[in-house]
Parts: C-alpha cells; structure tokens; sequence
C-alpha cells in the first residue's frame, strides 16, 4: 500500500555524535556565557548576609524537589543498566526458540481519525502481525459507519497477505469508555484464558517494528505480570514550540516510568497502547470499573470519569496487586493535530491529565503502602505534594524581591536558568534531539501544572475532552446545590493561595509571625 510517510521518530535514537552537534555546544556555551555575566552584573548587596539566607530557604525546597529527581534518575538508570537487559535477553531467546501465542488480539479505539493517520496505524498493526506470524483477531470500537470503512479498506490492502479476523462494535453511546466495554465484553465472549494476551491502542497510534513482538514474550516469562506499557514518542501537526513541550514530557516520562517499573509496577497504563493479560480485563467488575468508573467526593457528591480509562485499568490491577511493566525498547508514535489555539489546547490536556491524576491517586493512595511498593505509593503522595511546593518556589522569590529589592528577582531567574539547564542536560539523554527549548519548557511545564492542578482539586467533576469530540461533563452542574458548591470551590481556592502567600512572606520575614506572648496577650483582651 502506497500510504503516507510520517517521520516516527525511529532516527530518535541517535548516536551521541550526531545529537551534539557543534551547534548544539555552542548554543549551550552561549547560553551559560550569558547566565555567567548576569551574575556578574548582580549588585554586590546580592551576596550580603540577608540575601544569602532568603536565597538559601528559596533553594531548600528546591534540593528537596531535585533529590527526588536523582532518585528517580538512579532508580531509572538501574533498571535500564540491570534489571531490564536480562528480562530483554530472555525474552528474545524465547522468541528466537520458536515461542508465540495462538493468537494475537488487538483492541483499537478510533474517532474520526485522518485519512493518512489511519493508514499508518493499520501499517504498523500489519507489521507486528506479519512479525508474530500467527492468526489475529483485531477489534475495532467506533461510533461512525465512515471511520470502519476507511479502516475496513486500509486492511484490505495492508494486510491481503495474513490472516486477520477483522471484529467492528458499534457503539450507540458516546465515550472511549462505552466503546472499551463493548470491546471487553466482546473479548470476553470469546472465552479467552490466563495464556491470552490482548493488546489496547488508540486510533492514532503507530506502532514502530517490535512494538508488540517485544513484548509478547516478557508475558510468558512471568505468569505474574499482567500488563505492560510502552515508550511513546509524538509528532505535533502543528506549532513547533507544542513538539517540544511533549517531547519534554516524553523525556521524563522515559525516566519516571523505568524508575517505577524497577518496583514492579507503573503509575499509568496508557491508553495510547498497552497490552494485558486476559485474566482480569475480561471479568465484568473490571469492565464495570472501564465503564462506569466513578468518585464520590465530599464537595461534589458521586460523579463519573469522562477521561482517564487508562488509570481505570490501572487502578484495577494495582488491587490485584499484580506485576506491571514498563518496556523502554517497544514504542509508538501518537501523531497529535493541533486545530485552533495551541495554547488552549495544552491547557485542556494539562487540566484533562491531571485531573485523571487527581481523581485516580487519592484513591490508590488510601489503598495504603501494604497494598503496593512503598515506593510507589510514596510517588502517589509526592504528586500531591509537588502541587504546593512548585507554586511556592515563585512566591518565595516575589516575597524577597519585595524585602531585599529587584535583583533578589534576577537572582532568582538566574537559579531556575542554570537549574533548569541542568536537568535539561539530563533529558537530552532520554530524547530523540538536542531542544534547548526543553529550558523553558519545563519550568512553563511544572508552573501551569501545579497552578492547574489546585484549580482542578477543587473541582474534580468538571472534564473536558478536546480531541475526542469535545466532550464535557460536570455531573455536579444539574443540582440545585451546585452555585453553592461552585462558591464553596472559589472559597477554598483562595484559602490555598492564600496559605502559599503566608507561607512565602513569613518564610522570607517579610511579614513575622506573632509571638506566643503576644497572641495570649490578645487572646486576654478579647476575653
């Protein structure tokens, strides 16, 4: 089939030689030159005694943030180093022996995807099937006659030459979720056992070669593990400054991820792809659990999940106390089509994940560290945690500009540009490319999320969901209570702010702490 060629990012792993290029070394040379005389033209009150104590309790929380960091970076670096490579030398051994399934199962979810998307997908499921060299079965969940049949013709072409059982569901209501459910059940049906692996995609995600066969026989390896997930890359149909932002994410999801599954678990199970053992994702609880998934909130009352199926299996399994794993050596590309305002649209996906982080953690955390590795329930706790440490740091600054004067601003700036240099350097390593915009990148990333995060904690009902046909729900939004509840909302988002600015000022003796004496006194007089 003569298809569209999309750059999948497979040059992505390139030699070090071709990354740092003599260009790339010289914007960094630059770009510590100009940090360099920035420091130099600081006003020499920056360094007095004062200003060295503000700068240090501005910097505490920000060696506790990066120790954490360089734990995950450890953590992450024994996995790929150790742990993985013989899991990788087993598996490919196996295959090599001649082990496969019986058969393969591919689930795909697809909305109104383009033309020339659809035919890369279906490329790349051919592929892994023609690598497997047994029967498969691929079901399709959709909601349009017109998307079926585009993909009912691309496999006609892509895959005359293998046996494909090609299964469509129509689903009559709208949602990824309805759609997995009928897929499931329909799985379901079949009778499939323990020896069983189903496959989870979307409908724009292409797989590169081994996206499958890599993880087939990790399966097999350990009756235990129940599901795996992959390395992902993207391609942003759209501004270049977005293609950075999500190869940054993609970076340091690459080290977080190995860094959790070296305690056997993950804290997401993409829905991008990830593939699962049969024997719990074909019980009706769990497909109840994709389905209806719900939260009952002391605010907002009961409320369904619009998004976020992918912690739904997730949170199934993490009950199960099964063996879950990250594969960094299997990948796909997820190809995003920005229509309209960028900048709107990563602020919907940023209120979309971390809403889908908000309402999934609290539960798996009061699962309890009995339940699951320490580690990763303490990484469930730490995501909370961040929220208010990342919107402090500023506060903090702004608090001593204020006491000390404008080049306690500067400094500060300085800081977060040789920091952020820092762990930039660190990402490049897990990155296809050499991005010096991953600098600012990632700390525009971690402000707007922690500022999006507190907004959604205290509205955990409202989704949206821009590139699934817009949707939205707040279930909240028909009771006759919900203005209140709206207003209580407002209230105690500027109580957190609030707390943050307190916090800021009287860390930095901008504003000092009444004494005990001093509020017994009070509390006398007003007695």
């Amino acid at each position: 089939m003569n298809g569209p060629v999309y750059n999948t990012g497979t040059e992505a792993h390139a030699s070090t030689t071709v990354k740092w290029t003599p260009r790339v070394l010289a914007s960094i040379a630059l770009y510590l030159g100009t940090c360099a005389v920035a420091i130099t033209l600081l006003p020499s009150n920056i360094w007095g005694r004062e200003t060295q104590y503000l700068l240090a309790a501005t910097g505490l929380i920000g060696v506790w943030r990066y120790c954490w960091w360089l734990t995950h970076l450890v953590r992450a670096q024994i996995f790929q180093r150790r742990t993985f490579p013989p899991l990788r030398r087993q598996a490919t051994a196996l295959w090599d022996q001649g082990w496969r399934p019986q058969r393969l199962h591919i689930m795909m979810t697809t909305f109104r995807e383009r033309r020339e998307t659809a035919e890369a997908v279906v490329q790349g499921i051919c592929g892994e099937i023609r690598a497997v060299g047994r029967p498969a079965t691929v079901w399709i969940g959709s909601a349009e006659a017109a998307d079926e049949a585009t993909l009912v013709n691309h496999f006609k072409l892509a895959g005359a030459d293998l046996d494909i059982d090609l299964r469509i569901i129509r689903q009559r209501q709208p949602g990824k979720r309805i759609a997995l459910a009928l897929l499931l059940r329909a799985v379901a049906r079949e009778g499939l056992g323990a020896s069983d692996i189903v496959a989870l995609m979307d409908g724009d995600f292409v797989l590169e070669p081994g996206a499958i066969t890599k993880c087939l026989p990790l399966f097999e390896l350990n009756p235990d593990l129940h599901a795996v997930t992959t390395d992902e890359d993207v391609i942003v149909i759209g501004p270049h400054w977005l293609q950075s932002w999500l190869s940054m994410r993609f970076a340091q999801r690459r080290i977080a991820m190995q860094s959790h599954a070296l305690s056997g678990r993950v804290l997401t199970l993409t829905g991008r792809f990830s593939m699962f053992r049969a024997t719990h994702i074909t019980r009706e609880p769990f497909i109840r659990l994709i389905e209806a998934d719900q939260l009952h909130h002391w605010l907002w009352g009961t409320f369904r999940f619009l998004s976020g199926d992918d912690k739904s299996t997730w949170y199934g399994l993490l009950k199960q106390g099964v063996t879950m794993l990250y594969v960094p050596d299997a990948r796909g590309i997820t190809i995003e089509v920005i229509e309209g305002s960028a900048q709107r649209r990563m602020i919907d996906n940023l209120r979309r994940w971390s809403g889908n982080v908000l309402r999934n953690g609290w539960r798996a955390i009061q699962l309890g560290p009995w339940r699951m590795p320490p580690f990763i329930w303490w990484c469930l706790v730490d995501q909370r945690i961040a929220i208010w440490t990342t919107l402090l740091g500023p506060l903090l600054a702004l608090a001593g500009a204020i006491k000390i004067g404008p080049a306690f601003l500067v400094a500060y700036v300085i800081y977060l540009a040789l920091t952020r240099l820092t762990l930039a350097l660190v990402l490049f390593a897990y990155s296809p490319r050499v991005d010096m915009n991953y600098v600012w990148c990632l700390y525009l990333n971690q402000l707007v999320n922690a500022a999006v995060k507190l907004y959604t904690l205290w509205r955990l009902p409202q989704q949206r969901w821009v590139n699934r046909g817009n949707q939205s729900a707040n279930s909240a939004k028909a009771a006759a209570t919900f203005d209140v509840r709206r207003g209580v909302a407002a209230y105690l988002t500027a109580l957190s702010v609030a707390a943050l600015i307190l916090v800021a000022v009287t860390w930095t003796g901008l504003v000092h702490a009444p004494r005990w004496g001093v509020v017994f006194m009070l509390e006398g007089w007003l007695g």
